[in-house]
């Protein structure tokens, strides 16, 4: 019984913690006569940052006493090829919800590339555990629906970070719903009460990025100045590389341009260095 106590004053604690940071959690918006504060503040699009780098410390928490503690078991008792072997099952799992968002973004040869490596890796790869279809030059490559609202003009939103969902945007949150009921292993689990396996494997997904990326998250802490901040840039700019296919901006807006907007004199009536963003970022994954 004081076990269970004890317990329910954490949770009551923690709630409240929960509401205070929600309560306080707008930032405070800079003079509007300091530009150079206002220009900042737009670019950061986190307009409820003290909540986020709450939840940010509270992942940070978890991160620390739980997956990290666990991933290093993990990177230390599974050879390399055996991590290999995980990833790329977990990769040809994701194969459906790939597809789908490849057709939705009218990319026919992305999802026929797709297709292929679903098959391929199905069957010569052993069930996904080997990548036989790269070996075959035909690469993976992620697509979700968050992409896709972003590829129909939908705008992300204000930057988030929530409690063991980490960072996001209410575009890419409201994706990832669409995405799991895209996904045939969510109505496998419902239909044989067999849920749990979408548990495990986000849990299982979650263990072998954290595994690969050990000694990289802890030399980024090192570096940053502000590791929040550094965790959100690098999240925007992994989401705008996928988004874009991995083309840089002035190749996205050389494919935007079509015949009719091209004078029969030959010159272009689009100006691209000015369709260019001038806060370009190299992007780092």
């Amino acid at each position: 019984m004081p076990n269970r106590n004890s317990r329910l004053r954490v949770a009551l604690i923690a709630a409240a913690m929960g509401l205070s940071a929600l309560a306080a959690g707008c930032a405070t918006k800079p003079d509007p006569a300091d530009e150079a504060a206002v220009q900042a503040y737009q670019e950061a699009n986190d307009p409820l940052e003290p909540m986020n780098r709450y939840f940010f410390e509270v992942n940070q928490f978890l991160d620390e006493v739980l997956l990290k503690p666990f991933a290093g078991w993990y990177h230390v008792a599974l050879p390399d090829p055996a991590e290999d072997g995980v990833r790329n099952f977990l990769r040809n799992l994701k194969s459906p919800v790939i597809l789908a968002n490849d057709m939705f973004q009218g990319e026919w040869s992305r999802a026929g590339t797709t297709v292929a490596r679903f098959f391929i890796n199905s069957t010569i790869g052993v069930g996904g555990l080997v990548d036989v279809a790269s070996m075959m030059d035909m690469n993976y490559h992620e697509e979700d629906f968050g992409q896709t609202l972003a590829v129909y003009g939908a705008g992300e939103g204000p930057y988030l970070h929530l409690p063991i969902l980490g960072s996001g945007n209410p575009r890419d949150y409201s994706g990832r719903l669409v995405d799991y009921a895209l996904d045939p292993l969510t109505w496998v689990g419902y239909a044989y009460n067999v849920s749990e396996i979408n548990t495990a494997r986000a849990g299982l997904e979650a263990l072998d990025t954290r595994a690969r990326n050990l000694e990289a998250i802890d030399e980024l802490k090192r570096g940053s100045v502000d590791f929040y901040a550094t965790v959100r840039s690098l999240y925007r700019q992994h989401r705008d590389d996928l988004i874009r296919n991995g083309e840089s901006e002035q190749q996205a807006s050389q494919e935007m341009i079509t015949d009719e907007m091209i004078p029969e004199d030959g010159g272009t009536s689009v100006d691209l260095k000015a369709a260019q963003s001038d806060d370009q970022i190299t992007v780092a994954e």
